[in-house]
């Protein structure tokens, strides 16, 4: 079954003078728990894909549709509904918020609202989370004591915390060296097969993309399958 059916889309900035088009008739199928990278210039509209695949934007034109939803046309509150329900978020800043704890900042997506599973069950499911990503020691530390990776896992964790069908990551690992970047990208791979997630990477990191595996390069609009 297909989680993820892209067909002609299109998004286009209307600016001073002429229209700015940043993704032309582009085309995606993706089948439940495949795990891709999408790779391409700055500025090639790799974050605004994101952004519609996330229901963060809404496109000019063409469809999208997760799970059998059509996305396209959901209103801001359905639109939330949808991302509080279905999504997973990682950000390459992290957006941790610095008052609050490791633990705290993973039951964060809670505070949404709509949220069926017990207080008490999605303590337990952050506590396994941040064991599962090597954050176990470090419940109570507030982000400014973690390092670049920790956050990155932290922001990992409570993106799953949920159980989304889809994980967006947008360039995860943009601020991490060498070494953490290897670590990150093995654990994105180890969630992906442990969680059933189905999960799209947008990077310029050419190692990251090589360990994800499947690989499309965003250009001129459209995506084009790399040959590995």
């Amino acid at each position: 079954m297909a989680m993820i059916e892209v067909a002609g889309l299109s998004k286009i900035y209307e600016t001073p003078g002429e229209a700015l088009r940043v993704l032309e008739g582009l085309e995606l199928v993706l089948a439940a728990g495949e795990a891709v990278a999408i790779v391409g210039p700055s500025g090639s509209g790799k974050t605004t894909l994101l952004n519609l695949l996330g229901a963060l934007d809404r496109p000019s034109g063409g469809s999208i549709r997760i799970g059998g939803q059509d996305i396209s046309g959901l209103s801001a509150a359905e639109a939330a509904r949808f991302r509080n329900r279905s999504l997973g978020l990682v950000f390459q800043q992290h957006h941790l918020l610095p008052q609050l704890s490791v633990l705290e900042n993973v039951l964060v997506p809670r505070l949404a609202g709509d949220w069926e599973e017990s207080a008490a069950a999605s303590e337990k499911r952050a506590r396994d989370l941040l064991e599962k990503v090597g954050l176990e020691q470090r419940l109570q530390h507030l982000p400014w004591q973690l390092s670049g990776g920790e956050k990155l896992r932290a922001g990992v964790a409570r993106a799953l915390l949920n159980r989304p069908r889809l994980l967006l990551a947008d360039e995860p690992t943009g601020l991490l060296d060498q070494a953490a970047t290897e670590r990150v990208a093995d654990l994105l791979l180890q969630l992906n097969r442990d969680e059933g997630v189905t999960m799209i990477v947008v990077t310029h990191n050419a190692a990251l993309a090589r360990k994800i595996g499947r690989t499309f390069e965003l250009s001129q609009g459209m995506l084009r399958e790399v040959a590995r």
